[in-house]
């Protein structure tokens, strides 16, 4: 048996005083394309100057931990090509993470 870990990364933590200001930084974040870890309270990303700026300039609290980074794939996360209609078979179906079992 093989066992793959993510290797620890160096990141940001990220906690604000309500959900509210938490979606703020969220939306600030990803209107930049920024790669997110999501969990129930807080964000990660990996670790920038300029964006830790701006959380905290947003009154996010930061913090800077070492941790695995396993962001969110996004809608758009299955795959980018260049070939024309009827040219490849191809899907654009989005990898989003599965919560519980699907019908």
């Amino acid at each position: 048996m093989v066992r793959v870990r993510a290797r620890p990364e160096q990141l940001l933590h990220v906690t604000c005083a309500s959900a509210f200001e938490l979606t703020r930084a969220a939306y600030h974040l990803g209107n930049r394309h920024v790669a997110l870890q999501l969990g129930d309270g807080w964000l990660r990303l990996l670790d920038d100057y300029v964006l830790e700026d701006m959380l905290l300039q947003l009154g996010a609290r930061v913090e800077h931990i070492e941790a695995p980074f396993q962001p969110e794939h996004g809608a758009y996360g299955g795959g980018h090509h260049h070939s024309h209609a009827g040219e490849a078979e191809f899907s654009y179906a989005p990898r989003l993470h599965q919560f519980g079992v699907r019908p």
